[in-house]
């Protein structure tokens, strides 16, 4: 409680003070709201391709290793005869 409440309370017009953000307050809200609902589905979004190419990253090295062993497979076997 500040001392312009005191003040306004005992003119008793205290009751006559309405304190709302008003229209452009609900503009600024809805749109910091939007805004961030966009940063969000933005930020899913590019977590969701550096997984991916991760995934394929991986996969693609998994490939490569048994290609590998393959031809080392082969080579022991060649090597035997």
């Amino acid at each position: 409680m500040n001392f312009n409440t005191l003040i306004l309370r005992a003119e008793g017009e205290a009751e006559q003070i309405a304190v709302s953000p008003g229209t452009v307050g609900w503009i600024f809200t809805f749109a910091m709201a939007i805004i961030v609902g966009f940063l969000i589905f933005d930020m899913v979004r590019r977590i969701r391709k550096v997984r991916y190419r991760d995934e394929i990253q991986q996969e693609i090295s998994e490939e490569q290793a048994a290609i590998e062993e393959a031809e080392e497979l082969a080579k022991q076997r060649k090597q035997k005869n």
